[in-house]
């Protein structure tokens, strides 16, 4: 299992993130071995679901700092990085040796981890799990607008319609005759590889293993995109953001790709060289690309990804669901169970590579 190997019969967990009193009692009634220690008014208000940093403008008197790490300094386990803080993760570890196990809210949670500079001891006392997995339909949704907006050309009809330009009738994409790149084939490249499979699409993946997945009709390794790149029609990015994966779709990439091809990207914004993606943007080789996530966050405002016509910015919000805090809490409670009997937890950071 991991460093602390003996299975407690309790769980101390202090809830480090905001978190409803309705998924507390979600997660006593799921798993009634947690003795969750909460205390509202030491977590920030939430803006709207998914908001675990919280208002920026609240703060803890010294007094409430004080008790808010006195509960996690006394807690097995923790539900969610303390205020989405690298350093506050360090602080908690290596204040607490009693901790086994903290659970990130972000699908990506292993790059707080990362950043935690943890040693090599520490990352194997504690546990670090992710909330990979909730965010897989929100996101396959949003894969499917992208796809299906290259597919039908519409930059061309947002420009026709400003224009007032009632043209000529052209023959638009079916994505039904269309390959799709699905990079990454985790719980949210599965779930995009599913969608698109059920409108049609032939679906290639990505993998550095040896996997069969439904609706996927090739698998690739991703030694491999240059050579793949040509047969695509549009190419969904679900990939985390590693040392392997950074600038991974680049010039070379892009000067490779079925000329007029979409991009989506849903995975992580360091994977796409965005100022090669400018460029092929320019020239045509990319007709249409739909990012939810960029290079740097808020994407600056002298990036031409913002004016360019044939780009659709969401401001990393696709993965935003009403469900979402209610289902990680509901599998943070089955990893709990999991851990109380002793078997692996799911969504395991690999503290190697950090996703």
């Amino acid at each position: 299992m991991t460093g602390q190997d003996q299975p407690p019969s309790r769980l101390r967990v202090a809830v480090a993130a905001p978190l409803s009193e309705e998924n507390c009692a979600r997660i006593r009634e799921l798993e009634p071995r947690i003795d969750l220690v909460v205390d509202q008014r030491l977590l920030p208000p939430m803006r709207w679901p998914a908001d675990y940093a919280g208002d920026p403008d609240w703060r803890r008197t010294p007094g409430q700092q004080r008790a808010y790490e006195a509960a996690i300094d006394s807690a097995d386990a923790l539900y969610g990085i303390p205020d989405v803080d690298p350093a506050a993760l360090a602080r908690a570890v290596r204040a607490n040796p009693r901790l086994r196990w903290v659970h990130t809210m972000a699908a990506g949670g292993g790059g707080q981890v990362k950043a935690a500079g943890l040693d090599a001891g520490e990352l194997r006392r504690v546990l670090f799990t992710t909330s990979a997995g909730v965010h897989g339909r929100p996101l396959a949704e949003f894969a499917v607008l992208g796809v299906l907006a290259g597919a039908k050309d519409l930059p061309r009809l947002r420009r026709q319609q400003r224009d007032h330009a009632w043209s000529g009738r052209w023959t638009m994409g079916q994505v039904s005759r269309q390959t799709v790149l699905v990079l990454g084939l985790g719980g949210i490249g599965r779930q995009v590889a599913a969608s698109v499979h059920a409108l049609g699409a032939t679906v290639i993946g990505t993998s550095r293993r040896d996997v069969s997945v439904p609706g996927v009709a090739t698998v690739v390794h991703p030694d491999r995109l240059t050579e793949t790149a040509p047969l695509v029609d549009a190419v969904v990015n679900t990939l985390p953001g590693t040392e392997a994966t950074e600038h991974l779709l680049g010039k070379r990439f892009f000067d490779a790709l079925r000329p007029g091809a979409c991009l989506v990207n849903v995975g992580r914004g360091s994977v796409v060289d965005e100022t090669a993606l400018a460029d092929a943007l320019d020239s045509g080789q990319v007709g249409f690309a739909a990012l939810d996530v960029f290079e740097a966050e808020p994407l600056p405002a002298d990036s031409p990804l913002w004016d360019h016509e044939r780009v659709l910015v969401s401001p990393h919000t696709a993965a935003l669901d009403a469900a979402e805090d209610r289902l990680i809490a509901e599998l943070f409670a089955a990893n709990a169970t999991r851990l109380l009997d002793g078997h692996e937890l799911v969504n395991r950071v690999d503290t190697v590579e950090f996703y």
